[in-house]
């Protein structure tokens, strides 16, 4: 079987290394064809050297001549680079790994060329999801899951039509504040915050974890990717992260995906789909993990939730900006400008703001994002 040909947008983060490691450990699987980052040329260099992809991209343009010199070929710069490598004829499949609302071009291009996309990218299907997946039917191309939780939920899914689901369960580590009263929250330090008990991610996804944005975000992209209402996506606390998510049925039948927590597992899974190939991770040794526990999330502690169900209830600009309002409000708090319980507080405040538009344009989603920006950095 011929490999199947990677276009990867966020090589040098976090879902982008792992990607490397999946395509080093599968060469005969997986070949990256086209390469794009923001501003690490080092990363970059190092990557090129390794695949050598057909096409490069920097949307840093400073950083594109950088690289451009170190490496001795032509890098594309700017957004249009993203949508250049998104479209590449020999691309088979697109991996959307941009932190931000800069994947949602490429995503949307990659589709409309006829590739399928695997998305690490929250931003795409909270914001876009109805647009998105809409545009993917029509151009009958997949859209893969590249998150833990939503590759779980894809894979007990395969084959089952959304009217036999009762409920898709997400699993949550919790935290690094799951034990935490929430008296001690208004003292929650930025290096506090930044140890997430289970995962190795950037710092904007591990803040999220410490709020349970993270989860909140993932209910609306679940919403989209399984085409099942908001009302029927539920969070469990399961600390161990082995459980990656759950699937209850009509009938009350649950299925489980379960695996060592390692991103290696889903990007694979996205990379290799429909099919299932021998790798070299560690396998699962439940005697060595011993207990699987399982909690309710604390809605007091983590208002998170309730308003990623109100953005996901309300749909059409709403989930836009809440992810906008909270990627201020992130900002904010590295920066040291605001406490940890003023990011629940803006994005409410923002949300409460907003006059929703239903089944909007990518322009109408755009011009909610900026909104939310302006109106959450009022707000703080």
């Amino acid at each position: 079987m011929k490999p199947k040909n990677v276009v990867l947008l966020g090589t040098t983060g976090s879902i982008g290394v792992s990607t490397q490691k999946v395509a080093a450990d599968l060469p005969e699987r997986v070949r990256i064809v086209g390469m794009a980052s923001r501003e690490s040329v080092d990363g970059m260099e190092k990557a090129v050297r390794q695949f050598q992809p057909l096409k490069v991209a920097m949307t840093n343009r400073e950083k594109a001549r950088e690289l451009e010199a170190k490496i001795k070929q032509p890098v594309l710069a700017g957004e249009r680079g993203l949508v250049e490598l998104a479209t590449m004829p020999e691309a088979d499949i697109v991996l959307i790994a941009i932190v931000g609302t800069a994947g949602l071009e490429p995503a949307l291009a990659a589709i409309r060329a006829g590739k399928d996309i695997a998305v690490a990218s929250k931003e795409i299907l909270v914001m876009a999801g109805e647009l998105v997946m809409s545009e993917a039917k029509k151009h009958r191309v997949k859209v893969l899951p590249v998150d833990s939780e939503h590759s779980a939920i894809f894979q007990c899914l395969e084959g089952r039509e959304p009217a036999t689901v009762k409920r898709l369960i997400l699993t949550a580590s919790g935290g690094p504040f799951r034990q935490t009263p929430r008296e001690e929250f208004k003292k929650i330090t930025l290096a506090q915050a930044l140890k997430h008990p289970s995962w190795n991610m950037g710092q904007k996804i591990t803040i999220d974890s410490a709020t349970l944005f993270n989860k909140g975000l993932e209910m609306i992209e679940a919403r989209w990717l399984f085409d099942v209402e908001i009302d029927r996506v539920d969070v469990v606390v399961h600390p161990q992260s082995v459980v990656h998510s759950m699937v209850e049925f009509v009938d009350g039948s649950i299925l489980a995906q379960l695996s060592v927590p390692d991103m290696r597992y889903p990007i694979q899974y996205a990379l290799t789909w429909p099919g299932r190939v021998p790798n070299s991770m560690p396998p699962t040794d439940f005697a060595k993990i011993g207990t699987l526990t399982f909690e309710e999330p604390d809605p007091v502690k983590f208002p998170s939730l309730r308003l990623a169900h109100t953005a996901g209830r309300t749909g059409g600009t709403m989930p836009a900006v809440f992810n906008a309002a909270n990627e201020v409000a992130v900002a904010r708090f590295v920066a040291g400008q605001i406490q940890f319980l003023q990011i629940f507080e803006t994005v409410e405040r923002t949300m409460n703001a907003h006059r929703p538009v239903a089944h909007p344009t990518l322009d109408a989603i755009l011009d909610a994002d900026l909104w939310a920006r302006k109106e959450a950095e009022r707000a703080v």
